[in-house]
């Protein structure tokens, strides 16, 4: 079930530069429901005629998020959120250290369902937010084989270069993802540090590489 449900999530993180490079639109010119709608489209018809995406191909699932989703996500705030207070204590090649684990972690973990992309359809649920509001959560509603899942993003407005809308959160069926990390990464900080947080992650997705 979980993996089956964060088939939904990992799609919706792979709206990023699909849409950015394709669509005419600025995305900082963009309202934030109105990016999500038209990202979200034309990443999966772009996720659609990948027959090795769908097949869980990791290597070209990573190269896609590395060079499409990235552009579009506050990956980094993303993984200060999930790592904590201690974040800050983290040292810059530490904190680079953590991203990249987390990113592969989330990669390698749920690739294989992308599988179920074909069946996936989206609508985007009405929003009310005042036009001077620099973070807001964007509501859709993602249909697959069974009952409707929600699927939520939270986004900030950046300024300065690449300005525009950024993802930082998502919600599958009320539940964050940031917040299901943060309880375990504290477990292991509590027990090991950072460097420990970080050698967990790197020897879990050493073992899901072992398993393909």
């Amino acid at each position: 079930m979980k993996r089956r449900l964060f088939s939904h999530l990992l799609v919706a993180l792979l709206v990023g530069t699909f849409g950015w490079l394709a669509g005419p639109a600025s995305a900082a010119d963009e309202a934030p429901d109105a990016l999500i709608g038209r990202l979200t489209t034309e990443a999966l018809n772009s996720i659609k005629a990948d027959k090795a995406v769908q097949s869980g191909d990791v290597a070209r699932v990573i190269a896609l998020v590395d060079r499409l989703v990235m552009p579009n996500v506050d990956f980094k705030r993303m993984t200060a959120s999930a790592v904590g207070p201690k974040w800050r204590q983290a040292t810059p090649e530490q904190q680079q250290r953590l991203q990249e684990e987390f990113k592969i972690l989330l990669v390698r973990t749920y690739a294989g369902a992308l599988s179920q992309v074909n069946e996936v359809t989206f609508k985007i649920k009405p929003m009310r937010s005042d036009p001077a509001e620099t973070e807001v959560v964007v509501r859709t509603e993602i249909k697959g084989r069974g009952d409707p899942i929600q699927l939520d993003y939270r986004l900030e407005k950046t300024p300065g270069q690449g300005a525009g809308w950024k993802i930082y959160n998502l919600n599958v069926l009320g539940v964050w993802l940031v917040d299901t990390y943060r309880s375990q990464f504290a477990q292991e900080i509590n027990a090991k540090g950072i460097d420990g947080l970080i050698t967990t992650l790197a020897e879990r997705n050493q073992a899901n590489a072992k398993k393909g």
